[in-house]
Formats: C-alpha cells, structure tokens, sequence
C-alpha cells in the first residue's frame, strides 16, 4: 500500500479552501497515512500561493498527543531519522523553504518530534518525489499547464490516490479520466471512498489480486455457489428418457 498522492491545484481553484484543504491533508496524522496528500503540483499562476502555504504551515503546533497539537511525534526514532535524512536529500537537489528539523518539544526533548517541512521546485528522480516521506513534509512541484501535471502524476510509480482543485468542469472531467491512480478527489483532498467502495489503489500501491472492503471484499471472502433444481407436481408426467442433454421447458 504504498502511496505517494500527488493534488493538481489549478489557478481557477478557490484560493482559500485549497490551501486550507491541502495543509490539512499533507500534515494531518503527521503525514503518517496512506492517503495523505504529500505532493502539490501547481500549475501556472497558483505557484504564486506558495509562499502563503508556507506561511500558514508555520503557525502549526508540534507536540505530544495529549496536548492537542496540529503535528504529533513520529512513530519510531527510525522514522524521524529518515524522515530527517530525506529532508537534508532536498537541501541538495531542490530548496527546503521550511525546515523542520531539530525542533524540541518542552518536556518531551527525546520525543520523536519533526516540525512540518516543505521542499520546494522538486522534480522527478529526485528521492523526496521518488520515495513515500511518510512524515510531515510537503513537497512541491511546479508545471505550466493540466496535461504536464497529469502526466508527472501519471509517470510515478505510486497510484493510490490523487486529487484536483478546479472551479472547471472540464478540467476535472479531464483529470478524472485520464489519472492513473485508483482514488480519484474533485476538491476533496482524501479522496477514500465510502465502505461500500472498495479501496482501489492502483501501480505500485496495490499488492494482490483483490481490493479489500466493498465488493471486492465480499468476492474474496465468500465462495460462490450456483444451484440447480427441479420440482414437478404429482400429476405431472414423468421426464421421458433422452440422451441428448436436457433442457429445462
């Protein structure tokens, strides 16, 4: 299952409920989840907001759990060191505009605490867009137009989710269609589906031969039994002998 989910944010998009929407989803859990948005690719003139989502995701919390912050600790003391290692990958290949390395939590100064992160003019085959963070760090890529952004997501080997912030129905009839990636968001930035769906992520965030939840839960759990039968009155007449193969009348 894993999942480098990749949102197209077009300049149409409404401004503030995109930011808002794709902070939440790339920080929330502390990036640790499988359909946390970690890759915005913006498109032409929505690069110019880029420096306000910088500087909103600097007003969110770290802490321990049982103090409510935005940002929780890591899960292990091995995720934060590769989490950090991969953060220090984008101080050389592309720029680090927030860097959330170091930080200490009063009280909890061995925690397993990264600030969240955003790495900015990322490109492919660099480690920070190739491999799955699974931290909270942002990481930003910028195109000129819908197809260039379909295409980078559609190029990745990841597919298990990905969305698109749009006003045009066009852009998203066209998104939806040509994505390669099996969750598909319209300005929705966790695009999972309700559980009468099944979880279908696709490429290389989908191992097996069958999605769980949904009907594809139900087609891998049951076995499936097909039955036969006849009944005839009693003053039917008997089936004449045939060795022809019988057909029911």
């Amino acid at each position: 299952m894993g999942a480098k989910n990749h949102a197209i944010i077009m300049p149409d998009a409404d401004k503030e409920d995109t930011i808002n929407a794709l902070i939440g989803a790339c920080f929330g859990s502390t990036g640790q989840r499988c359909m946390a948005i970690s890759v915005a690719i913006m498109v032409g003139d929505s690069q110019n907001w880029i420096p306000e989502i910088v500087e909103r995701t600097k007003k969110l919390t770290v802490g321990a759990g049982v103090n409510n912050a935005d940002i929780a600790p890591l899960i292990t003391k091995e995720s934060k060191e590769r989490v950090e290692k991969l953060i220090e990958s984008g101080t050389k290949q592309a720029k680090v505009v927030l860097d959330g390395r170091g930080i200490k939590v009063p009280g909890f100064e061995k925690g397993n605490f990264v600030g969240p992160s955003v790495i900015d003019y990322v490109k492919p085959g660099m480690e920070v867009y190739d491999q799955e963070i699974f931290g909270p760090v942002m990481v930003i890529v910028r195109v000129d137009t819908l197809q260039e952004a379909i295409d980078l997501m559609n190029n990745h080997a990841c597919g298990n989710g990905g969305a698109i912030f749009t006003k045009n129905g066009h852009t998203a009839r066209k998104f939806q269609h040509e994505t390669d990636c099996g969750q598909v968001g319209i300005n929705l930035p966790i695009p999972v589906p309700l559980p009468m769906f099944s979880f279908t992520g696709s490429k290389s965030s989908f191992w097996g031969i069958s999605n769980f939840y949904g009907k594809g839960a139900v087609q891998f759990y049951t076995q499936w039994k097909t039955i036969t039968a006849r009944w005839k009155e009693e003053s039917d007449e008997a089936q004449k002998m045939q060795t022809s193969f019988p057909t029911m009348k």
